[in-house]
C-alpha cells in the first residue's frame, strides 16, 4: 500500500511541477541579436598559436591526435634546417571535435588553444575541415611569453645544449662511470 501512495505522490508532484510552468511566462532569447555571455572556461573552435618570437609553437609531437577520443586530429612532422621541428600539414574534422579541450591539455608547447567562437555552423559539411593555415594566428593566445625551444634544450637556431633558460650543462656520462 506504501508504495502505491508513493507512486502516486510522486505522479502528483510531477504534474503539479506541469501544472506551475504552464501559466508562466516563456523566455525566448532572440539569439542572432542577443549572444547570451559565454562562462570564462568556455571552449570551441580550436587555434594554432605562435611563438613570441614569431614562428609556429607547434612541433608535430603528435599528442592531440593521440589523446583526441574522436580522431579528428592529423599532421605530417617535418624538421626544417636549423632544427626545429614543425608540422607541415595539420588537419582537424571540426564535423568529428567535441571540444573536450584534451588537445589543449595535452599540447607540451601551447600550439594548440581553444577559443569561445562556437558559430561554425556550415552546410557543406567539408567546410568544417580545417587546413593548418586556416587555424595559424598572429598571435601568441593564452601564454604570451612562453617559447618552447628557449626550454626545451634542443640545438636549434636559438642556443645549443646547455645554453637555454635555466638549463645546466650537459653531463658528460663516461666521467659517471667508476
Amino acid at each position: 500500500m506504501t508504495s502505491a501512495w508513493e507512486a502516486t505522490k510522486a505522479l502528483a508532484t510531477g504534474f503539479a511541477t506541469t501544472f506551475k510552468h504552464l501559466f508562466r511566462k516563456p523566455i525566448t532569447e532572440q539569439y542572432p541579436e542577443y549572444k547570451r555571455p559565454l562562462p570564462v572556461r568556455g571552449r570551441a573552435r580550436i587555434i594554432l598559436t605562435r611563438d613570441p618570437d614569431g614562428g609556429e609553437r607547434c612541433v608535430a609531437c603528435y599528442l592531440c591526435s593521440a589523446v583526441c577520443p574522436v580522431s579528428c586530429i592529423s599532421m605530417q612532422s617535418a624538421q626544417r634546417e636549423d632544427g626545429r621541428r614543425h608540422a607541415s600539414w595539420f588537419r582537424i574534422n571540426f564535423a568529428r571535435c567535441i571540444y573536450c579541450g584534451f588537445c589543449e591539455e595535452a599540447c607540451p608547447t601551447s600550439a594548440i588553444q581553444l577559443t569561445p567562437f562556437f558559430e561554425t555552423c556550415e552546410r557543406d559539411i567539408l567546410k568544417l575541415v580545417y587546413e593548418k593555415q586556416d587555424l595559424l594566428v598572429d598571435h601568441s593566445g593564452k601564454d604570451h611569453e612562453y617559447n618552447f625551444y628557449k626550454y626545451a634544450g634542443v640545438a636549434t637556431g636559438v642556443g645549443g645544449k646547455g645554453e637555454h633558460f635555466r638549463e645546466d650543462e650537459p653531463v658528460n656520462l663516461k666521467s659517471n662511470l667508476p
